[in-house]
């Protein structure tokens, strides 16, 4: 999916909402643990019923690397199940790699070729040696590490330089060097709030993928106040908050509920643009 096509999606459905299927064992409910193939299972019926609102799905890689061979069995069914049934939808694996070029190019054909996924989490810290081998399959996104959710992120993110630039920035003003909005986003926390004006006047045009709203805590509103752009511009992500929404059998009528509700309020944002 390029870049026209997911803005288009976004204002159709008129929802910038992704789905985390961050699925783990333990929380799933209790009728559906015993299933040979209780991951895919949970994740299908998540899918199918927020398919109608989101337009982009995005497993976490450790909650189903955690489980070995069977738990990246259930992420190939998943991703091939999306893609199958509903291939308008963006598939973002969420593995935060990079590493030396050599690697790094494993990587890229791990995800881009073997399990075809359509964007992946870099982490940019190796330097533009360990991103290159992503940014050389053009009809993929990179979406790279830039001021993260979780509270640890101020340890060295917001450190300065000599000059006054905080290390988030110099990360996105760099990249930006090796790639363009065409294919490459960026991660901001949604609990990261008003920064959201600082990411913009490095960024004013690329995709954000916003984790942090619902169960970290992070304010939809907020973050579409301050980080919105004419097309859009975010993917606002929200794992626990839709997938754990119900603990028994009607677990996805729940997440449909939860989902819908956001899609309802990015609606509303959309509308105000």
């Amino acid at each position: 999916m390029n870049r026209q096509q997911l803005v288009k999606e976004i204002f159709t459905k008129k929802s910038f909402l992704c789905v985390g299927l961050d699925t783990d064992i333990n929380k799933i409910p209790t009728f559906l643990k015993d299933d040979k193939d209780a991951i895919f299972e949970f994740n299908k019926a998540i899918v199918d019923v927020t398919a109608p609102y989101c337009v982009a799905y995005k497993p976490n890689l450790a909650f189903y690397e955690c489980y070995g061979i069977e738990g990246i069995r259930a992420l190939e069914k998943t991703v091939n199940y999306i893609r199958g049934a509903y291939p308008s939808h963006l598939i973002i694996a969420d593995a935060k790699r990079g590493d030396i070029g050599n690697t790094s190019a494993m990587y890229a054909k791990s995800f881009f070729e073997e399990l075809n996924v359509d964007a992946l989490t870099v982490a940019p810290y190796m330097g533009e040696d360990s991103l290159t081998p992503f940014l050389e399959y053009k009809d993929k996104w990179i979406i790279v590490l830039a001021l993260t959710s979780n509270r640890g992120s101020h340890d060295f993110q917001l450190t300065t330089d000599n000059d006054g630039e905080r290390l988030f920035e110099k990360v996105i003003r760099k990249t930006q060097q090796w790639s363009t909005e065409e294919n490459m986003m960026y991660v901001v926390g949604a609990t990261q709030g008003k920064m959201f004006k600082d990411i913009r006047r490095v960024a004013p045009h690329h995709f954000l993928l916003v984790p942090g709203v619902g169960a970290q805590g992070g304010s939809l509103q907020e973050v579409c106040k301050y980080g919105m752009t004419k097309d859009c511009g975010l993917l606002v992500n929200s794992s626990r908050g839709i997938i754990y929404a119900g603990h028994d059998e009607h677990f996805a009528e729940a997440a449909k509920e939860k989902a819908k509700e956001l899609q309802q309020q990015m609606q509303t944002e959309l509308e105000a643009l």
